[in-house]
């Protein structure tokens, strides 16, 4: 397994049994560094939200394949590696964004580099999609944003050193069912953004 091997595509409906799988290894059992499994019990996510959010033009949806050889000219295996969500929002004053969601990679995986060059495949086409799409301005910069979970100092830390920003902006855990149990009643989720052309 090196860097280089590491290739995205756009999901599609076929891939959604798998990414159900990844979601949940990653966020909601206690492999990995990236868990939240002290923080946050029962599912990471429903079929029916990751059916619309595959359906959604505005949200572009990415999976790392595996494939019987390392690489993207290998026949894929069904099972996925990683994933990450660029979604496309625009705010009351017709600003627009990118938010960085649904960012997981394989346990085994994780600390070998493959989620850094996930992460920067990602933040290459939300900012290119970005500047095509908007009048980028001083006033109006290409920004990118994410939500973090509170209580998770080396995942603010890791976001922190790619350049992201605690913003200010936060909000209680929804406590809705659809995105998991929250295992404390102080749970929130913190805004970062980072400015990438101004």
């Amino acid at each position: 397994m090196n860097q280089a091997s590491v290739f995205l595509r756009q999901a599609s409906a076929d891939d959604s049994e798998a990414l159900e799988q990844l979601l949940n290894r990653c966020y909601r059992q206690t492999e990995g560094w990236t868990n939240e499994a002290d923080l946050i019990g029962g599912i990471r996510i429903t079929p029916n939200e990751l059916a619309n959010t595959i359906a959604n033009p505005k949200h572009y949806l990415f999976v790392y394949p595996k494939t019987t050889i390392g690489d993207r000219d290998g026949e894929e295996t069904g099972e996925l590696l990683g994933c990450i969500a660029v979604d496309i929002k625009v705010d009351a004053d017709a600003k627009k964004s990118a938010y960085i969601g649904m960012f997981a990679v394989h346990p085994e995986l994780q600390g070998q580099g493959v989620g850094h060059q996930i992460l920067q495949a990602a933040e290459t086409f939300a900012e290119r999609h970005l500047q095509s799409d908007i009048q980028v301005t001083h006033k109006n910069p290409a920004r990118l944003t994410m939500s973090i979970l509170s209580h998770r100092p080396e995942l603010l830390a890791y976001y922190q050193r790619r350049g992201y920003k605690l913003n200010g902006r936060k909000m209680p855990f929804p406590n809705d069912g659809n995105n998991g149990e929250p295992k404390r009643q102080d749970l929130e989720l913190l805004e970062l953004e980072k400015i990438v052309s101004e």
